[in-house]
């Protein structure tokens, strides 16, 4: 008679479980080196599993073609750049500075080789831009617009202020990351928009503050 394991009991994946799992972590790590470098028109699946060393079939049995693992890679890139920008966010207790802190990180992230090609170039291609930009309105550009929206908590504005900054907002970091993206020098075009959206952070927080230059009477702020 067979012993039945304890209820709740967690079970530690079979070795076929296990093989599964190694392959579609290796059909990803080969497809994100070659999405990568070639791009997702340059790149084949028949580049793909032979650089992964397996069959169309096991790539098929986790995947059912081209794009859908460009997805895999694309959720994992931005995952991973998301995560680094948590944590800058995290590192501070100011709330000004935690925004400042996100500017700085999704500006970093746009300069790095993976995230500029797989999702700020690629991304708008292969997944189509509606896609793209619904991918990125949940995610990292979502993190960034929670973080500044939380700076408007303790202010007294009318929801129409905060609906059209967190527009504003929305664009200019889609632009800014577009501007990284296509930049010969990302690293002095992140500076310069850096800059750019500091201002634009500092703006608003003299409005939020009740600044009368910069929120006028019409701006609907009180503190």
């Amino acid at each position: 008679m067979l012993a039945r394991m304890p209820a709740g009991q967690p079970t530690s994946p079979s070795r076929r479980q296990q093989f599964s799992a190694a392959t579609r972590l290796t059909l990803v790590d080969e497809a994100a080196r070659l999405f990568g470098t070639r791009g997702y028109a340059g790149t084949s699946l028949d580049e793909i599993v032979s650089r992964a060393a397996v069959t169309k079939g096991a790539l098929y049995h986790h995947f059912s073609g081209k794009q859908d693992i460009f997805r895999a890679v694309f959720v994992r890139t931005e995952e991973e750049a998301m995560a680094s920008i948590r944590d800058q966010i995290a590192a501070e207790t100011d709330a000004w500075e935690r925004a400042r802190a996100g500017i700085s990180g999704f500006l970093g992230a746009c300069q790095q080789p993976a995230y500029r090609r797989i999702v700020l170039q690629e991304g708008p291609v292969a997944l189509g831009i509606e896609h793209w930009r619904e991918s990125e309105q949940r995610t990292t550009f979502g993190l960034l617009r929670g973080v500044v929206a939380d700076l408007l908590a303790d202010y007294d504005l009318h929801d129409a202020l905060v609906d059209a900054f967190a527009q504003v907002f929305f664009g200019a970091l889609s632009a800014a990351g577009q501007a990284v993206a296509t930049a010969a020098d990302t690293e002095d075009t992140g500076d310069r928009i850096g800059t750019v959206l500091a201002v634009i952070l500092a703006g608003l927080r003299a409005l939020a503050d009740g600044d009368a230059d910069v929120a006028g009477p019409q701006a609907g702020v009180s503190r």
